[in-house]
C-alpha cells in the first residue's frame, strides 16, 4: 500500500491503497463516500462522475496515482440535507429523477457547467450532460432542473 495526498470534499486527506486503484473505489471503499455510483465500470454511464480540480471526470477509470494532491468534490460535497445546494433543490423541486442512480453523476456534471456558465442554453444544458445516461427517461425534467438551478444561482449572484 502506497499513501496518496487527496483533497477531498474540501478536508486533506491521505489514502493508502495501491496507486492503480480506481479513484471510484477509493472513494466509497476507503472513504465511504456512497454517492459517487458505480455503473458501467467503463467510463460510458457518467454514474461515477466527480469534480477533479473543478472538471467532471468519470472516477471509475481514474487511477489513484493520477489525482494525487488534486482537489475532488463528490456529490457529498456540494450541500448538506439540511442546506441543499440551489443544484440539488432544483432536482427536489421539478422531481428530476425517477430512480435516482444516475443523479450523483449529472447534478455534478451540471454543477460543472454552471461554474462556467451561468446562462446556459438548452442546447448547452443537453451537451454538458452527454456523457451521462439516464435510463429512466427523466431527461426533460432534468435539463428543467439544471434550468431552474442557473435561474436560482444568478438570483443568488454565487454558484
Amino acid at each position: 500500500m502506497h499513501p496518496t495526498a487527496l483533497i477531498v470534499n474540501g478536508s486533506a486527506l491521505s489514502v493508502s491503497a495501491d496507486p492503480i486503484t480506481p479513484l471510484l473505489d477509493v472513494l466509497r471503499n476507503h472513504l465511504g463516500l456512497m454517492g459517487t455510483k458505480f455503473g458501467c465500470g467503463l467510463e460510458q454511464c457518467g454514474c461515477c462522475m466527480v469534480l477533479i480540480d473543478g472538471r467532471p471526470e468519470k472516477s471509475c477509470g481514474k487511477l489513484l496515482s493520477t489525482v494525487a494532491g488534486k482537489e475532488i468534490v463528490t456529490i457529498e460535497g456540494l450541500g448538506t440535507r439540511e442546506r441543499p445546494h440551489p443544484l440539488q433543490q432544483a432536482f427536489l423541486d421539478e422531481q428530476a429523477g425517477q430512480c435516482g442512480y444516475c443523479l450523483p453523476g449529472i447534478v455534478i456534471s451540471a454543477k460543472a457547467l454552471l461554474d462556467r456558465n451561468l446562462s446556459p442554453s438548452r442546447a448547452q444544458i443537453a451537451a454538458a450532460l452527454d456523457d451521462n445516461i439516464c435510463r429512466c427517461g427523466s431527461h426533460i425534467r432534468i435539463l428543467r432542473a439544471v434550468e431552474r438551478a442557473a435561474a436560482l444561482l444568478r438570483a443568488q449572484g454565487s454558484r
